[in-house]
């Protein structure tokens, strides 16, 4: 009997040393993009796995006192211990430094590459980058439009700045992306106006019955001291959930083989249907998809049968190639023929941009596009991946189509842009908005506008009210900075030119002001323009304005990004102390990243 309790013992210890744990999850880099090829090892043993091309991995472990180790080229190591957990997800953050160092030391292996361009994370001497998921590389066609940057004007000669106000941040998204790979954005993908405009600056609401209320303050420029800089703030009027109008909302979806990639269709997914879960039961969804053909792939439905709308949206594939034309098409035809009288009418297109039009002109598809703007169907455009990415064109669209957008680099931007600032994203509250700044030329040298370069206007175009400019939506804030060189200052930055024969080379004036903003803005179903002045007092004293303050903190880290001729002594170390003295009040986390991201920045240079 002893025997047969010792023996039943030894086994019972056996069995107990013999058995492990299951433990699963995913691994994810810091924008929410699956990390495939990550190795994860047992500490203390020869006990590994590895993700697939999903991020996706499952391990045995021996028993609950064990610890997982996470590593991959160009990333930090994680160390994480089991305990009770059967399931752990992790986020890998990037290790600039490391792939500095690995790219320096073996520059020319075929198999670095291979491993640095499966994280995303390419230095910019180690050729295009690499699709996070894929296996074969493909050439690295991305476009933007190219910046010239605003110049400094006389305002003698010219005392009017006028331009069209952007609401869109998506610029600010896809500098994160690239800094999250361990990359400088390239100059023309930095628009700077966007990055200021990506965060919510705290701008008293309106208290008429205008849509807005505007906000002006001057300090000394941090990259000059000799200048000055003014603020112009915009605050949109914020409706409540249930003041905004009905929505009729036609996704249009790009299925085509390349949104075939995690951090593309995928998201995208994830992204609307968040969105979905926002939506009220008097709003009507349909679902418009496109790659070799479009096709309807959901009917008008409305918002409280979100089961049905999330389903449609999990049962997309991609492949097959593009006919971008023929998606648009069929989806302005769907908004027209259950168009809402008084309500938001809109078409939301996600895609990487990498789409061609049929048979029809990229010049015919913008006329479309501005015929149904006047009819009342606006369109909001969503970018998602890298590599094919086609920014230009996604700016063009929402330009021509009277709609905001946005580049969704991670789930937690699809959050911002969707849930967070709903209604800002869909539902506008004024449309055609124009700023034109007089300048006293009496106390003003010289100005800039920094940014707007591609919103710039004719100064005549601010009286025509059948000029098309941006459009605002409900709560939405907008900020735009001048630089100026007051009289009497040196500068290099203004020329001499000869004196003009027949004009009069005298100006008289008052002081008293430094200039006059003026806007125009019509009502989102009227065609008539209304207009509001408002003057900035000259005088010798500066504001303490948190606002100000942080939006010439993200204004200069675009300055530097771009390697503007006029950052004076901007450098990515003195724009962290500027960041750190001018965060404020950071509800959800934003200006923290901000910060982040300028220690990347700094570690990558």
């Amino acid at each position: 009997m002893k025997k047969l309790l010792l023996l039943l013992s030894m086994v019972m210890v056996f069995s107990l040393n013999a058995m492990t744990l299951p433990i699963t999850g995913s691994v994810y880099d810091e924008s929410g993009n699956p990390l495939p090829g990550v190795t994860i090892v047992e500490k203390g043993t020869t006990n590994g796995a590895q993700t697939d091309k999903y991020g996706k991995y499952s391990i045995q472990v021996n028993d609950t006192n064990s610890t997982l180790v996470f590593s991959f080229v160009g990333f930090q190591t994680e160390e994480i211990r089991v305990g009770k957990k059967q399931q752990i997800n992790v986020i890998l953050y990037t290790d600039v430094q490391q792939l500095q160092e690995v790219v320096l030391q073996d520059a020319s292996s075929s198999s670095l590459r291979k491993r640095l361009n499966a994280t995303g994370a390419v230095s910019r001497a180690a050729g295009p980058s690499y699709m996070v998921g894929e296996s074969n590389p493909f050439h690295n066609t991305e476009s933007y439009d190219a910046i010239e940057e605003n110049i400094f004007h006389k305002s003698a000669d010219k005392p009017l700045s006028t331009f069209s106000i952007d609401v869109d941040a998506a610029s600010y998204s896809n500098m994160r992306r690239f800094l999250h790979m361990g990359q400088l954005p390239p100059k023309d993908a930095v628009r700077i106006e966007e990055m200021i405009n990506y965060f919510h600056y705290d701008y008293e609401g309106p208290k008429d019955d205008k849509p807005f209320a505007i906000h002006t303050a001057k300090t000394r420029a941090p990259w000059n001291e000799d200048h000055l800089l003014v603020k112009i703030g915009i605050q949109g009027k914020k409706l409540a959930m249930e003041q905004l109008p009905p929505s009729n909302i036609v996704f249009l979806l790009d299925v085509s083989g390349s949104m075939n990639a995690p951090n593309k269709l995928p998201l995208l997914v994830s992204s609307l249907k968040m969105l979905t879960n926002e939506l009220r039961p008097q709003d009507k969804v349909a679902i418009v998809v496109y790659a070799g053909a479009a096709g309807l792939v959901l009917p008008p439905t409305d918002g409280a049968n979100k089961p049905a709308i999330i389903e449609a949206l999990e049962n997309l594939e991609a492949g097959g190639s593009t006919a971008g034309g023929a998606g648009i098409k069929l989806a302005y035809k769907v908004a027209k023929e259950h168009f809402v009288e008084g309500g938001n009418n809109r078409v939301i297109l996600a895609t990487d941009g990498d789409f061609n039009i049929g048979a029809s002109s990229n010049g015919e598809m913008q006329r479309l596009i501005e015929e149904k703007r006047e009819e009342g169907v606006f369109l909001t455009v969503l970018g998602f991946g890298m590599g094919n990415y086609k920014d230009s064109k996604m700016e063009t669209l929402a330009d021509k189509g009277n709609g905001n957008y946005a580049y969704i680099d991670n789930i937690l931007e699809a959050k911002k842009v969707l849930v967070t600032e709903f209604g800002g994203t869909l539902f506008t509250i004024a449309k055609d908005v124009k700023i034109q700044v007089e300048f006293n030329p009496n106390v003003v040298q010289a100005y800039r506008l920094i940014g707007y370069e591609n919103r710039k206007l004719n100064d005549e175009d601010f009286n025509d009210d059948k000029k098309d400019a941006g459009e605002l939506g409900s709560g939405h804030t907008v900020t735009a900075l001048y630089e100026i060189i007051p009289v009497g200052v040196k500068s290099n930055f203004t020329k001499e030119v000869d004196d003009l024969k027949y004009q009069s080379q005298t100006i008289t004036g008052d002081t008293d002001e430094l200039l006059t903003v003026k806007f125009r803005y019509k009502e989102p179903n009227k065609n008539t323009s209304q207009l509001i002045e408002q003057p900035l007092a000259n005088d010798s004293t500066f504001d303490e304005d948190e606002n100000l303050n942080w939006s010439a903190t993200v204004a200069s880290f675009g300055m530097v990004l771009r390697d503007s001729e006029f950052k004076g002594n901007l450098t990515f170390s003195k724009i962290l102390t500027m960041a750190h003295q001018s965060v404020g009040v950071d509800e959800f986390g934003y200006r923290a990243e901000f910060i982040k991201l300028v220690n990347i920045a700094n570690r990558i240079q």
